[in-house]
């Protein structure tokens, strides 16, 4: 899968890129603006026996591989569902047009950058995010008329599907830890950085592969082990991100331990990963989550 190849790509993308002499290898941001909407995606590009392996992040779902693609001169063309991307390289990023029909938009793709970065030695006191009365602190994503989000009893509860909630603090790299009762059925997620989903699900089984399923990075890793699944029952998730690496603890397991996040995630509110970015729980797929304890920490010092 794409997931374990282009990690091992990127310690070397460098290097790869001097060796193919293909500027389109790599990992590129796009910030999609039409109108006053912008959407962000992601492009995964390796090179293998001569050929390109491009894997695609829309603005939902999850990513995956590209079947229909083409070179022609300078060009990348690539078919995505429904629409294609006619891309050229220069400068250090790819720049182009999305075609969908008669409609047309400008791309512009920047290199994703590596956020290597060492672990902190310290952490700060976790402090709380969710002070168990209102919303302070907290704020609608789109439409607030389409809110659900309320408080009762102490617990941040989603009521029915309608808007997300974001944080209006942002925030770089942290530790949060927040306690989850999803419903059976139930579908939400908490975004790190606005940008990378944890996923919250209790859907069928079928419904879902392992790396889309509860305590996943939805579509990019998936959690080993695979613990048991309690619907209506309180459960803990400790997430560390530094850089790019994330580790999730859930239920007081490590499920995802030390794993590199290759790019965003489907919902991702935009596509600028070298900047901090807040946290944000999904609203919009069904109600009754409830949340409670959600502090972070940050490095000390």
């Amino acid at each position: 899968m794409f997931i374990g190849g282009l990690i091992a790509v990127s310690a070397f993308l460098a290097p790869a890129r001097a060796q193919t002499q293909n500027p389109f290898v790599g990992r590129w941001d796009f910030n999609i603006t039409t109108g006053t909407t912008t959407r962000a995606t992601w492009l995964g590009i390796t090179e293998k026996d001569g050929k390109l392996d491009v894997w695609f992040q829309p603005t939902g779902g999850n990513v995956y591989e590209v079947k229909d693609v083409k070179t022609e001169g300078s060009h990348l063309i690539l078919g995505l569902s429904g629409m294609t991307w006619d891309l050229e390289a220069s400068g250090g990023k790819l720049t182009g047009v999305q075609k969908r029909g008669s409609n047309t938009v400008a791309l512009t793709g920047l290199s994703s950058p590596p956020l290597k970065r060492s672990a902190p030695k310290a952490w700060t006191t976790p402090e709380p995010l969710f002070n168990g009365k209102d919303l302070e602190g907290w704020e609608p994503l789109g439409n607030p008329a389409n809110s659900h989000w309320t408080v009762q009893d102490g617990l941040l509860v989603n009521q029915s599907r309608g808007a997300n909630l974001k944080s209006t603090r942002k925030f770089e790299d942290f530790k949060v830890h927040y306690e989850v009762n999803c419903p059976e059925g139930g579908n939400s997620g908490f975004y790190l950085r606005g940008r990378y989903e944890v996923q919250i699900e209790y859907e069928p089984l079928s419904d879902n592969p392992v790396e889309r399923r509860i305590g996943s990075v939805y579509g990019r890793i998936a959690p080993n082990p695979e613990l048991p699944r309690t619907p209506g029952q309180w459960e803990t998730f400790d997430v560390t991100l530094v850089g790019r690496i994330v580790t999730v603890v859930r239920n007081g397991v490590t499920i995802i331990d030390h794993k590199e996040i290759e790019g965003i995630t489907g919902g991702a509110l935009d596509a600028n990963e070298g900047e901090p970015g807040p946290f944000y729980i999904q609203g919009d797929h069904t109600g009754g989550l409830k949340l409670r304890n959600i502090t972070v920490s940050v490095p000390k010092g």
